[in-house]
């Protein structure tokens, strides 16, 4: 992610000023590849399902389980018992500080 800061210990990127998880660096390449495919198929298939509740539901199942097997949802990939502050405003979290100290413009919203 070169538009975005990452964390120094690569869990996650920031995008205005939240955090958001990153896949999981064990995958291999192959791997990556099938699920980021399928992750734009589903996403392609939620755009496309508007008005049909039914098929907008399983799109978003379909999305929701590629980002689980990416690592960005679900359970965390790494082990060392971190807590996970997908989603959260970097301000709220342990990595404050490290943010306040980016030239970075975030809108704001930091």
């Amino acid at each position: 992610m070169t538009d975005h800061p990452e964390t120094p210990d690569g869990r996650y990127f920031v995008v205005r000023g939240r955090l958001w998880r990153r896949s999981n660096p064990a995958l291999d390449e192959a791997g990556r590849t099938n699920w980021v495919k399928a992750l734009m198929t589903a996403r392609r298939a939620v755009r496309d399902s508007k008005g049909d509740a039914a098929a907008t539901a399983q799109a978003r199942q379909r999305v929701d389980a590629a980002k689980i097997a990416l690592g960005e949802r679900g359970p965390v990939w790494w082990q060392d018992g971190a807590p996970d502050f997908n989603r959260r405003m970097v301000r709220n979290t342990p990595y404050a500080d490290w943010f306040a100290a980016q030239d970075v413009d975030d809108g704001g919203k930091g």
